[in-house]
């Protein structure tokens, strides 16, 4: 019987070996990436039964990555682990389709009770966060509008690397576009954003967790 295939995404080489070897008796880990952007193409080409996630990653975070990944292929299925203990990732990475919650200071079993979970079609949250989730679902707490949301894929990503530190010409060449493409996109957010100038591009998307 053929193993689960299994895609990993962790900007932390040791963090990445580490889940590579938990999963490696029950699961076929068939590619492990650095940056949500490489996420995207992987799981594209390798067609992984289960994706699992960190949530903070260069180039395009965790997040933004599923959700590409799950409006291309509704098969798969995204587990999503983040340092994060707030509510509010829990319930967008829900929002968005993600299939498994976890916070990276479980219990390393616990990766193996929601991979099974999920590949049983089930939704698996920490148990940390569920009274919390349930909580703000039913009282709509902690539930607010995502202020990236007026922006395109292309643009979070364009964002999320100007908050990296990345300047316009080192974001051309990441994402292989013109300089003149990359001004043009940060001229779009400003408006669409309601700032003043490019110069809040930055505390805007810190302020709002893009990184």
């Amino acid at each position: 019987m053929n193993k689960p295939t299994v895609l990993l995404a962790d900007d932390h080489v040791m963090v990445a070996e580490g889940i590579k070897n938990l999963l490696s008796k029950d699961y076929d880990v068939i590619g492990v990436v650095e940056d949500g952007n490489a996420l995207v193409m992987q799981a594209k080409q390798l067609k992984p039964d289960i994706i699992v996630s960190d949530i903070s990653m260069p180039i395009m975070n965790g997040l933004n990555a599923a959700e590409k990944i799950i409006a291309s292929d509704e098969e798969v299925k995204i587990i999503l682990l983040t340092m994060h203990p707030e509510v509010k990732y829990a319930i967008k990475a829900l929002d968005s389709g993600v299939h498994g919650y976890l916070l990276k200071h479980s219990a390393p079993e616990e990766l193996l009770v929601a991979m099974r979970a999920v590949l049983s079609k089930k939704t698996y949250i920490t148990p940390t966060l569920q009274a919390d989730i349930m909580d703000a679902y039913k009282n709509k707490k902690d539930i607010v509008d995502d202020p990236l949301s007026v922006l395109t894929s292309r643009q979070r990503q364009v964002l999320q690397l100007l908050a990296e530190s990345h300047s316009a010409k080192e974001i051309a060449n990441i994402l292989n576009v013109s300089s003149r493409t990359v001004e043009f996109h940060k001229y779009k957010m400003v408006e669409v954003l309601k700032l003043k100038n490019a110069s809040e591009l930055v505390p805007f998307a810190i302020k709002n967790d893009l990184v």
